[in-house]
């Protein structure tokens, strides 16, 4: 499958194009573990609003036969200061500085083959672009007793790690949204990982 595959940024018209795919790939993967996310396409439409106006964002689609089956998203950290920014306050770090890569959503019979370092090598050279230093991410934190926590689950720490990033110590941001089963958001604890591109 891995020669069918097609992954490249989308921009103007074919990025306006494919928001709807990015919410419907969101909703669907990230209803699984560690995120166990009950999205709605409204909520998401409104989410995804920065990464079609702000001039220094992107969006790397992943099409198979027409169809979108992974994107991933990034863009200034200045366009998510609101959610994200506090958790920098007392680095040093200025949020000029980094470039923030959101998202990456793939379905799973295309996971293996080097997508998910295609999404960060676009994602990456547009950092570049942008005379951005540094890159980060976050990743939900759960508890290890978590009773939604499947047996056999390995986090996504040492492919992250392969690519230089590493966990930025007390660097947690709180974003809250409603847990499968739940009846109210909560919030859940973010832990921002890193890179200083070279």
């Amino acid at each position: 499958m891995s020669g069918m595959v097609t992954v490249e940024a989308l921009t103007g018209a074919a990025l306006e194009a494919a928001l709807d795919d990015v919410a419907r790939l969101r909703i669907e993967v990230f209803r699984d573990w560690p995120y166990l996310y009950d999205g709605d396409h409204g909520y998401e439409r409104r989410y995804l609003e920065p990464f079609r106006t702000s001039p220094g964002a992107i969006l790397v689609g992943a099409s198979a036969g027409g169809r979108l089956v992974g994107a991933a998203t990034g863009a200034p950290l200045e366009d998510h200061a609101e959610d994200f920014g506090a958790a920098f306050a007392g680095t040093g770090i200025d949020l000029s500085d980094i470039f923030y890569c959101a998202e990456s959503v793939l379905l799973p019979a295309w996971r293996g083959q080097g997508i998910g370092h295609r999404f960060f090598d676009i994602r990456e050279a547009q950092a570049r672009e942008f005379g951005r230093r540094h890159v980060a991410f976050c990743a939900v934190q759960r508890p290890a007793d978590h009773p939604a926590r499947p047996k056999g689950y390995r986090p996504l720490d040492d492919f992250w790690r392969k690519r230089g990033y590493a966990p930025l110590p007390g660097v947690v941001a709180q974003y809250a949204w409603r847990d499968i089963g739940e009846q109210a958001e909560t919030k859940k604890p973010l832990q921002f990982w890193m890179r200083e591109l070279t």
